[in-house]
C-alpha cells in the first residue's frame, strides 16, 4: 500500500490496471446505486407504462414520458373520473369522434413494443393494434405488466371492437365511446439521468434499428463525426507543429508568430462561425474549419514550448561538432523532441474532439451532434447518453492506442512496456505502427553491424 503513495513511484502492473478499472466502475456504481439499490434510490418521476387521455386539459402525455412522482396520482384520479363520466352517460352517449377512438387503441403501442409484440413500425399501425388488443382481451398473449383494472378496460372496449373485426377496416370503429386505459407508470430517475439499463436498451436499438425515413445510420454519423474531428486536427498539425518548432528553434520567428498566436487563442472559435460558412458555404469545410481554429492556436505554443526543452547541451555540443542550423534542427532538435511531441499531440486530438459538438452546429446540423440536439429537445435522454458515451469510447480508444504506441515508436524514451492487457487489447489494430518500429528498429542494427564489421 506504500507503493501506492510514493511520490512519482512506479505502480505495480496489476495495482495499476485495478486502479485503472475503479476510475470507470465507481461512478458506474454510484450511477446504479442511485437507480437500483434501497434507500438510496433516487426516483422522483415515473415513467408511464400506459398514457391515458383526459378531456379538457391541453397537456398531453404518451407511454414513455416522465412525469412527477407527486402529480402522477392526480392525473391518474383525472383519467378514472372522465372514465366513470363515459359509464354514466349511458342514457345520452358523449359523442365521440373517429380520431378519439384511435388514440385509444394506440394506448397499447408502446406496451406491445416493450413485450416484444410490436415493433418500432407496427407501434403506428392500426391494423397491428387492433390485433394486440384482441389478443389480450382474448388471452391469447400475456397481460404482462398490465394492471387488473386495465385489463377488464380491454376486455371491455374488446366486447364493442369485435363486431367490426377480425381485421381492421379504416374508418370502422364503434360510435360507442371507448374507456380511456388508466395511466400505469413504474418508479424512474430524472428524465435528465435515465437508469442505466434504459441507456443499454436505447443504445442497442439506435445502432441496430434501421433509421426513420431517410436518415443516416448511427454508424455513418460516427464516420462524418470523425472525418470533422480528424480533418481538423490533421489540417492543424501540418501547420501548426511546423510553425511551432521554428518558433521554438528562432528567436525572430518566435517574436513574428507567437504574439499573434498568443493574442488570437483567447477568441472564441464559435464566433467565427458566421464567418466560415459564408466563407465555405454549408457543407463540411467550415466544421473542419472550426475544429481547426480550437486547436491551431494552442498547438503552436505547446510545440514551440515543447522545442524549447530540447537539452541545450546537446545543442551546444552538435555546435562545437560543426554543425549547421539545418543539421541542427533536422538531426538534434526534432529526434529530441519528438517522444514530447508525440504526448502534446495526444493531448490535442483530444482538445479537438472537445470541438465536435459546436463544429458539428455549424451550419446544418449533422453527424452524431445532430442525433444529440435532435433527441436531447425531444427530451429522449435515454437516446442521448449512449452516443455521449460513444464519443468517449472512441476518444479514449483512440488516446489509449496511441499511449500504446509511444514505447514501440521511442524505445529510447524510457517508457515502460505496456501491460498484459494492453498488448491483448490493442496489438491487432496497432499491427501498422508496431510493424513500422519493428522496421525502424532492424534498420538500426543492421546498421550498428555494418558499422562495427567496418
Amino acid at each position: 500500500m506504500r507503493s501506492w503513495f510514493s511520490i512519482r513511484g512506479d505502480l505495480p502492473s496489476g495495482v495499476s490496471t485495478l486502479l485503472t478499472a475503479c476510475s470507470f466502475l465507481l461512478p458506474l456504481g454510484l450511477w446504479c446505486l442511485v437507480s437500483y439499490v434501497p434507500p438510496f434510490t433516487w426516483h422522483p418521476d415515473v415513467k408511464l407504462l400506459i398514457a391515458g387521455d383526459r378531456e379538457g386539459v391541453q397537456t398531453v402525455f404518451t407511454a414513455g414520458d416522465r412525469i412527477s412522482a407527486s402529480f402522477f396520482p392526480t392525473y391518474r384520479e383525472g383519467v378514472i373520473a372522465f372514465n366513470q363520466r363515459l359509464i354514466g352517460e349511458t342514457q345520452e352517449p358523449l359523442s365521440v369522434s373517429n380520431r378519439d377512438q384511435l388514440l385509444v387503441l394506440r394506448h397499447l403501442g408502446f406496451w406491445g413494443r416493450e413485450q416484444g409484440h410490436l415493433t418500432r413500425e407496427t407501434q403506428r399501425d392500426d391494423a397491428a393494434l387492433f390485433q394486440l388488443w384482441g389478443a389480450v382481451a382474448e388471452g391469447r398473449i400475456p397481460a404482462t405488466r398490465l394492471s387488473s383494472e386495465n385489463l377488464d378496460i380491454i376486455r371491455h372496449n374488446w366486447q364493442l371492437l369485435a363486431p367490426f373485426g377480425p381485421e381492421y377496416q379504416r374508418g370502422r370503429l364503434p360510435e360507442q365511446p371507448l374507456l380511456r386505459l388508466i395511466p400505469q407508470g413504474s418508479p424512474a430517475n430524472p428524465i435528465y439521468l435515465p437508469a442505466p439499463h434504459e441507456v443499454v436498451r436505447a443504445g442497442w436499438r439506435i445502432f441496430t434499428e434501421p433509421p426513420a425515413g431517410s436518415q443516416p445510420t448511427m454508424w455513418a454519423r460516427l464516420g462524418h463525426s470523425l472525418t470533422i474531428v480528424f480533418g481538423g486536427f490533421f489540417i492543424a498539425a501540418a501547420i501548426g507543429v511546423p510553425l511551432g518548432v521554428l518558433a521554438g528553434t528562432f528567436p525572430a520567428c518566435s517574436r513574428l508568430i507567437e504574439p499573434f498566436t498568443d493574442f488570437f487563442r483567447y477568441l472564441p472559435a464559435p464566433v467565427f462561425s458566421t464567418l466560415l460558412v459564408a466563407i465555405f458555404a454549408a457543407g463540411d469545410a467550415p466544421k473542419i474549419a472550426m475544429v481547426f481554429l480550437g486547436t491551431f492556436f494552442q498547438m503552436i505554443l505547446m510545440v514551440a514550448k515543447t522545442t524549447r526543452q530540447v537539452d541545450r547541451s546537446l545543442l551546444e555540443a552538435a555546435q562545437t561538432l560543426g554543425a549547421s542550423n539545418t543539421q541542427l534542427l533536422g538531426r538534434v532538435i526534432i529526434p529530441g523532441i519528438l517522444p514530447n511531441l508525440y504526448n502534446d499531440l495526444r493531448i490535442l486530438l483530444g482538445w479537438a474532439w472537445t470541438w465536435l459538438v459546436i463544429a458539428e452546429l455549424v451550419g446544418v446540423k449533422t453527424g452524431l451532434t445532430d442525433f444529440i440536439d435532435t433527441q436531447g429537445t425531444r427530451r429522449n435522454f435515454d437516446r442521448v447518453y449512449p452516443v455521449i458515451l460513444l464519443i468517449g469510447v472512441v476518444g479514449f480508444t483512440t488516446d489509449q492506442l496511441l499511449a500504446f504506441c509511444r514505447p514501440y515508436l521511442f524505445p529510447y524514451a524510457g517508457e515502460r512496456q505496456p501491460g498484459l492487457f494492453a498488448r491483448i487489447l490493442f496489438t491487432v489494430p496497432a499491427a501498422p505502427v508496431l510493424l513500422v518500429a519493428w522496421g525502424r528498429r532492424e534498420l538500426r542494427q543492421r546498421r550498428q553491424a555494418l558499422q562495427e564489421d567496418g
